[in-house]
């Protein structure tokens, strides 16, 4: 796994997007409730601040869950919920060091249809269906990871024109089309809740 990303829209953290598969799930995780940007640089912070140049499933897993917090929350936090994100990223590994050795690459590696990786990426700890279906139109769109049908497994946000969400952020206007198409979707959801 070797891509450009340009996500973080910050050198060093899209470059350890584009070789880690744990950071890219990390920042899929984290990926909420702050801009896309800060979310997927957080990553980077975290395995700086683990004295690492990638993320490490197992290290993470077996951090005393409090001096994780802490790093996490260490300013600039990590997130705008540190000490709550922290416990979904070790929750995260801690299932990866689990299920797959510890290989975040393995969720996807062996999944032989779209559906079945829907299914799998689903399972993960932090990881509802939209979510899912948004990292799995990023390994398709971006890393190259395209099981049979997984286009149509990842709804909406893999259609080939879309501008929808992180798996179709290129550079910065594209990440100026995706951050357009979110607002009008909440002023869409604004305006239909007051119409009821």
């Amino acid at each position: 796994m070797n891509v450009r990303m340009r996500v973080a829209q910050q050198e060093e953290a899209d470059e350890l997007l584009g070789r880690s598969p744990l950071a890219a799930l990390v920042g899929m995780l984290l990926d909420q409730q702050v801009p896309m940007e800060w979310a997927f640089t957080g990553p980077y912070t975290i395995a700086r601040r683990m004295n690492g140049d990638d993320l490490d499933a197992h290290a993470i897993a077996a951090q005393d869950p409090e001096a994780f917090e802490e790093l996490l929350a260490r300013k600039p936090a990590v997130h705008r919920y540190p000490r709550s994100m922290a416990k979904r990223v070790q929750q995260l590994c801690q299932y990866l060091v689990a299920h797959y050795d510890g290989e975040a690459e393995a969720v996807w590696r062996s999944a032989g249809t779209g559906a079945e990786l829907l299914k799998r990426l689903n399972e993960l700890p932090g990881f509802g269906k939209q979510k899912a279906q948004i990292f799995l139109a990023l390994l398709g769109k971006q890393f190259g990871v395209r099981p049979e049908g997984w286009r149509e497994a990842a709804g909406p946000y893999g259609e080939a024109d879309a501008r929808r969400s992180v798996a179709d952020i290129t550079g910065p206007d594209s990440l100026a089309e995706v951050r357009a198409y979110k607002q009008e979707m909440k002023r869409a959801a604004k305006k239909a809740a007051a119409a009821k």
